[in-house]
Parts: C-alpha cells; structure tokens; sequence
C-alpha cells in the first residue's frame, strides 16, 4: 500500500512536472497589475534587473505618480528610460521621447497627449500603446538599451527629446542633446530630488536620417550641441516607413553610451522582444505552481515578476560607474553594480526570496552594497543612484547581509561585511549614539523613537548571529546585549511599546491610534498597534513581557479586532490595507499573522492569512492595496501562497502558514528540486480552515517551520488541509 501511494504521487509530479515545463508562465503576468490604487508600479519594458525600464509616464503629478504612471491618467507626457518599482516617492523618469505628427505644440513645456487603454497593451519585457495622434508605439529592452518603433499615420513625423522633463520631487540641474551624424544623437540629463547629484547619459540612434532638428529652451548653444536646465530638442523624420529608435544609457558618460549603442547596432526590435521574454520565462520557471485556477495564478506570477525589477544594475559595461559626488569609479567586487537598495522594505521577504531564487544575483548586490560601504562610509539604508536618502528607520543591509552569511551564499567577503556592520551600528547619526548611551533611543532626543529602537535592536541581533559565526565572541555578546533594548520600551499596563524621554518617562498622553507622519513621530508611517509587535528575534522573550505567549496571542487578536480608524492631523496615508489595526499595505504588519503560528495556533494564522490575500490581492490595476516597496508586497505573497514566510528574515526558517497553491515546484540553487503539495481532507475549498499535518519526505514533522538547509536538500512538503 505505501508503495502505491509513493508511485501515485511520482506518477503525479511527473506529469505536473511535465505540464508545467510545457507551459510559458509569462502568459500569466500582467505588469498593469498595481498600476492603480496606490501600488505605484509601472508598465513598462524592462528585463529582470535591468537599467533599462522604459515606460510611459502621464505627465501628472502626486504621490500615485511615483513611477510616472498611473491607470486613472488619460495621458501620455513621454516614454522615459528610467523607473522605481512601488517606490512612496517620485524619482527618476530620465531621457524622455515622445511622438508628434505636427509641431503646433513642441516649444510647449508639457505635452500631454490622450489615450486609450484599450489600445494599451504590455507583457514581460514588452509594453505598445496608439496615441490620439494615432502613432503606434512599441517598445522592448535589453540590460542597458531600450528599443523603440514608431508607427506614424503620416509621412513626416518628430519626435521630442525632452531632458527638463520631471516628476514630484525630481528636478532637472542641466540638460544637453548634441547631434552627432545624420542617424544619432547624444545627451544627459543632470537631476537632484530623492537622488542627489544624478547623471544619466544616453545616445540614440535611428534607422533613417535626421530631416532636421530643432533646439528649445536652451541657454548655450554651439554648432550641433545645445545646453539648459529645460533643453529639449524636436527631431523630425521621414516617417512612410516604421521609425525605429535604439537608445543606450551610461552613468559616467554619452561616450560610453555610444560604446554601448555600437554593440546593439544590429538588433532586431522582436529578436529583444522575444530574447526579453525568454529571460522573464527563465526567471519564472524557478518557482512552478499548478495553473488551472487561471485567477490566482495571474495573481502569484505577476507577484513573482515584480519580486525581479529590483534592484537595477546601475553600472557600465566595463564596470565604471559614476558617484552623485562626481567621481569616476571602477566597480571590482563584482560585475554588475545595483542600486534601489529599499532595505526597510525588502530584508523582511524580497531578500530571504533571493537566497533561494538570486543565488547567482545576490552576491553582487552585496557587494554593491559594500561598495557603498566604501565610498559613502556606510552600508546603504536606502541608495538610489549612488545617494544614500537615508529614507525610513534601521539599518536594513545588515539583516539582508548576515542573511546570506548565515545561509553560506558565497561571492563576498564575509569579514568586510561584519566590519561594514559594525560601521552602521556605531555610527555617529541616526540617533544611534543615543540608542547606545541610554539602551533605547529617547524621543527627545530622536524622531520615530519607538521604532528605531526596536528595529536596531532587531539589526543588532543579525550582527551577533554573524559575530557567532565568525567566532567573535565579545562582539557576540556585545550586539545580544543590544538586541534586547526592545524591552526597555514595553509598558506592561497598555501592552504597547511606548516612547520614554531621556529621564526614562513614558510620553503622556498616550493613544495607540495616532498616526504622526513627520519626522518627529514616535512611530514611522503607522501606530503603536502596527509597531508594537516587531520583536521577530525573541518571541519567547515578548511574550514573556506580556506574561505568557496566551497573553501575546490575545494582544494579536485585539489588533485584528481594533477599529479601523486613525487618529491625529496629519495621517500617514502608507496605512492602507486596515483589517483592525493590522495594515498589511505597509511593511510593519507583514511578519504579525505568522506570529500565531510560532505562538503555536496555526489555525488563527490561516484564517487571516486567507482573509489578507482574498481581499488585498486581485488581479486588475487595483490589484495591491498598498506600495509594492521594490517587490516587498509581491514577496510576502509569494512566500504566503507556498504555505510559509520568513518571519524572522535572517534566522533561516520560515514558518508554516496557510498554503494557497494546489502544487508547486521550486528550482533550487543547488539544482535540486523541492516540491509542495496540498491534500484536500474531502472538503470544499471554501471550508478548508487550517493545515491538519504536515509531512516532510513522508514524516510528520510537528515543529512549525522549515529551515533553509531542510529546503536546500530537495524533497517533498506535504500540506495536509482539514
């Protein structure tokens, strides 16, 4: 009888195997997904990591704007080359080019030009849409081209390069656009707003001759070339037949843009097209579900797709690179440089992803970050375009570096990297000297208090599991030391973490509703309620400051049953996604429903679980309740719809949760394979209510987790639903 069953279920899996590997998964991808309500991803062409993301923007302003793009907007301002995934602020949106069939309009600052969304149209690597003006536009990319088609409805066409054009708090510093021969040209665009002192340079080419071209708003201009903070530049075009445009990027300068625009000299606009595609399939093919519920499984890949935007290779192709601060740098740790390093976002679950599904990425993005360690004097709290924005709380590179340490992923020097983490735990700014000095961080003397506290903590436990590691055995008990700050701020009456005064005084008065976004609030971008539970290295240890793990698990279903309500005049509008005071559209509450399993009810973790991704996650532009945060919200569901999450990101297990595929297979690093699979006890989908047991290669394992070295190993991970 065991036999059968062990020969039913190869029989199975071979077959599923087989099916899947017949199957393009990229069918299953919708990049519109998240366009609109406040998810803030773009459209656009790009491929996995790309520096190229080539999209359209709409040339309107606001926080939904942050990727230049968003579903409500009736209008086309441009295609530009560069864009930021999910991000909460606006940035980039660099070398931007739109078609025009008369030039009634082009000395205009702003050219919006209508469409439709029925005749919009994108997939992995692949974005078209007709403009009003009724030119139909198509674009794909490579690692640092973008390639453009152009079809006009009439027989002379122009197109606008536009090197002022901005969004929110991107602010153009110096343009210039120089033709060089009758088929190319060669620019930059110089910027500051999130990224200071950003430079990007470009050169593009296009299959027919330049008729003429046409400076505007320059303020210096010599023979072919022209500079100004607003310059821009109408080209016109024998356009009877499709006008094909390949543009190249570099940060360090359009000499090397024409380098690299030489190596696409030959490149077919659907040859990319399709090698695009390719490489999005290669990427998805890593993690195969079974797709008969054609819903969730556009609702899984397109989570899968954006957990592969970023961060973005920001290098040249030789390895130089240039700094915000001018200086001209050879990248040797690695081959390829990144930058968007959204740490407070991505060490919860973006990054644990990486170790099973970037193994071959993942080291060069630690190295970039130990670049920046090099040249800016610190591990990047949030880097964009070499800039360290020190945007949001902690020091997030550490538990995404020691992550990887502790689950021996190989490519970097593990002794830089402690080295480099003990740089930022000892930094002069940040509030740290003072969370040092008083064993918590003080809200007179720091903003966002109680979450710096907390989070250092957390970040200064990841430093001692590497210390222990590596053998450091007073750093080891410095940094445990540290890590149990968080107890310094608990209040036993409210069973909140609660900010105190440099005198040790709790902050009077006190509501656990009110939401202070500014930079002097006692919680970032959310609550006490949110905030008060981010003790993922010692739940033991919480739970013995509410007196038992009973206690705890009661707090957990009083913030599920808190009213949905914020308090104070200026909310933070990044607590979306409300179900009580759990707000799973921000970063903070993803790890609190897996909390209930490790507290041991499995059965609470599941029916929230289910409640979550039935009502925040669908398919459609409105798809995500919150930021996608460069992938974090498309990596929490992908990790949930496997039946776990890593809840303590860099402890190297992940808690059981509530499975959402039927099966599911999982290419490793090490080429093994891991299969997942779901048994029905007899009941309806609809009435599955929790996991009965779990078997691990045909053993019942009773712990609530599996490690990553389990995971490693390959096997079988059996879900049994009751």
């Amino acid at each position: 009888m065991k036999f059968k069953f062990i020969l039913y279920y190869a029989v199975y899996f071979f077959v599923f195997l087989s099916l899947s590997q017949a199957q393009k998964l990229t069918r299953f991808v919708d990049p519109f997904l998240g366009t609109g309500g406040h998810g803030h991803v773009y459209p656009g062409a790009t491929i996995p990591f790309g520096m190229i993301q080539l999209s359209p923007d709409n040339g309107d302003q606001g926080w939904d704007w942050s990727s230049g793009y968003h579903y409500s907007s009736k209008t086309i301002a441009g295609f530009s080359h560069t864009h930021l995934s999910g991000t909460g602020i606006g940035d980039w949106c660099d070398i931007s080019i739109l078609p025009l069939t008369d030039t009634t309009v082009i000395r205009n600052e702003k050219i919006k030009i209508p469409f439709s969304h029925n005749k919009e149209f994108a997939k992995p690597g692949y974005y078209s849409v007709e403009l009003s003006n009724q030119v139909k536009c198509a674009f794909t990319a490579t690692k640092r081209t973008g390639l453009h088609k152009y079809q006009f409805p009439t027989k002379e066409g122009w197109l606008r390069f536009d090197m002022g054009f901005e969004i929110n708090w991107d602010k153009t510093t110096e343009g210039m656009l120089q033709q060089v021969d009758d088929h190319t040209i060669i620019g930059y665009r110089f910027s500051t707003g999130w990224a200071k002192g950003q430079k990007v340079y470009f050169a593009a080419r296009f299959n027919t001759p330049i008729k003429s071209m046409v400076f505007i708003n320059d303020s210096l201009r010599i023979n072919h070339q022209a500079i100004g903070r607003k310059i821009k530049a109408a080209l016109k075009f024998n356009t009877e037949q499709t006008l094909e445009v390949t543009v190249s990027l570099s940060s360090v300068s359009a000499n090397k843009a024409l380098l690299e625009i030489d190596k696409s000299a030959r490149t077919n606009f659907e040859v990319t097209a399709k090698n695009a595609e390719d490489l999005w399939e290669k990427e998805l093919q890593k993690i195969k579900i079974n797709t008969n519920d054609t819903v969730f499984a556009k609702i899984f890949y397109s989570s899968f797709y954006r957990t592969n935007l970023a961060p973005v290779i920001s290098n040249d192709a030789d390895g130089q690179y240039q700094t915000h601060d001018n200086q001209i740098k050879q990248f040797t740790l690695g081959k390829n440089k990144y930058t968007v390093f959204s740490q407070w976002d991505v060490f919860r679950a973006l990054n644990p992803l990486f170790t099973i599904t970037q193994t071959d990425r993942l080291p060069d993005m630690i190295n970039s970050m130990l670049q920046l360690y090099h040249d800016n004097g610190l591990l990047p709290v949030w880097d964009l375009s070499t800039w360290e924005a020190n945007t949001m709380t902690g020091y997030h590179s550490i538990p995404i570096i020691a992550d990887a340490i502790l689950k021996n992923v190989k490519g970097f020097d593990y002794n830089l990297a402690f080295q480099a983490m003990k740089k930022s735990a000892f930094q002069q700014g940040r509030g740290t000297p003072e969370y040092i000095k008083y064993g918590y961080l003080p809200v007179d003397k720091h903003g966002w208090s109680v979450t710096i506290t907390l989070e250092y903590a957390y970040d200064d436990w990841c430093i001692a599991q590497v210390a222990k590691k590596l053998h450091q055995d007073s750093d080891y008990q410095l940094f445990m030391k540290r890590a149990m700050s968080y107890q310094q701020l608990f209040d036993p009456v409210t069973g909140f973490m609660r900010a105190k005064d440099s005198n040790k005084k709790f902050i009077e008065p006190f509501d656990p509703l009110l939401s202070e976004h500014g930079f002097d609030g006692q919680y970032i971008e959310g609550t006490a309620w949110q905030h008060s539970f981010f003790v993922p290295h010692d739940l033991e240890g919480l739970s013995k400051l509410y007196g038992s793990s009973e206690n705890l698990v009661k707090k957990l279903d009083d913030l599920f049953a808190a009213p949905s309500v914020l308090h104070g005049d200026n909310t933070s509008a990044d607590v979306s996604g409300l179900i009580g005071q759990y707000a799973h559209g921000n970063e903070p509450s993803h790890h609190i429903i897996y909390m209930f399993s490790a507290l041991g009810h499995p059965e609470k973790a599941a029916h929230w679980i289910k409640v979550v991704t039935d009502s925040m996650y669908k398919t459609g532009p409105d798809g995500l309740t919150g930021n996608d945060d460069c992938g974090q919200m498309s990596a929490w569901y992908v990790w949930t719809s496997l039946g776990m999450y890593p809840m303590n990101p860099a402890s190297g297990k992940y808690v059981f949760g509530f499975p959402l595929i039927k099966d599911a297979t999982i290419k490793l690093p090490n080429n093994n394979i891991f299969r997942i699979h779901t048994k029905s006890s007899g009941k309806t989908a609809d009435s599955k209510k929790y996991v009965k047991n779990i078997f691990l290669n045909n053993q019942r394992i009773t712990k609530g987790f599996l490690t990553h070295q389990e995971l490693l190993k390959g096997g079988e991970l059996i879900f049994e639903l009751n």
